[in-house]
């Protein structure tokens, strides 16, 4: 084996290391770690005593957990880095303006990554959070970015098996494509209780180009969801920063 392909190969299983941490796990411990790699505890033992010299991993005791060095990398992407900080006036104004809770999140792959996140006055139970994933179907910012990412991602997603994280979520292709369909005509797209129980959303595509760079949304309990009133707000936000983001090309 080549020193390059070596190097790959270790780099690759640290982030095989990496990859078991979850927003809803905590610390690991070695055994731990060496079973959801997969890999030999000597060799996760070597990499993770390298990731803790560089920052990517705190030990603590028998247990490790994420460092902080992997935040401050993470806020020196500079994509998601500008969009936030152009984004930020519109999504306060957003808040202002309904006084829920309001979600900023970019595409990758058929996930939406959440990019920022204000708290609203109600306190709702959600799976986002800043930085991590949901599905593209099962959320009302994912939708968004599905109806306007093109038709070639719309049929990829739906040729595959469609994620549930509620009983609500939509599971039927055929369903998922008029979802799909409705939102690419109003200009907005819709969710109700299929990320979280109880909680309705609407969301609108942001534009620096013909297709969806990122959405942005309001996510209110379900017994307050009125879109009518929610709409005119969201779609004043989306197309504010659609601006700001082609002006400032």
């Amino acid at each position: 084996m080549t020193r390059n392909n070596a190097q790959g190969n270790m780099l690759d299983k640290a982030m095989a290391v990496l990859g078991c941490f979850r927003p809803d796990g905590g610390a690991f411990r070695l055994t731990e770690l060496s079973a959801r790699t997969g890999l030999a505890k000597t060799t996760v033992f070597r990499l993770c005593a390298d990731l803790v010299r560089l920052g990517l991993l705190e030990r603590d005791a028998e247990t490790y957990r994420l460092g902080g060095a992997l935040f401050e990398l993470g806020s020196l992407v500079p994509r998601r880095r500008d969009l936030r900080e152009a984004a930020l006036p519109f999504l306060q104004d957003l808040f202002e303006a309904t006084h829920a809770t309001v979600h900023l999140g970019v595409r990758e792959g058929h996930e939406v990554v959440y990019v920022e996140r204000i708290h609203g006055h109600d306190a709702l139970r959600l799976p986002s959070r800043i930085g991590g994933r949901l599905p593209l179907t099962c959320t009302g910012v994912g939708k968004a970015l599905l109806a306007f990412s093109g038709s070639e991602l719309v049929e990829e997603v739906l040729a595959a098996p469609l994620p549930a994280l509620t009983p609500h979520s939509i599971t039927d292709p055929d369903r998922l494509r008029t979802a799909v369909e409705q939102a690419q005509v109003a200009g907005l797209a819709y969710e109700e209780e299929e990320a979280a129980p109880g909680v309705s959303c609407i969301a609108a595509p942001v534009f620096d180009g013909p297709t969806s760079v990122a959405a942005l949304s309001v996510a209110v309990p379900r017994g307050r969801f009125r879109p009518a009133q929610l709409a005119p707000a969201v779609r004043t936000a989306a197309l504010g920063l659609s601006r700001a983001l082609r002006s400032g090309r």
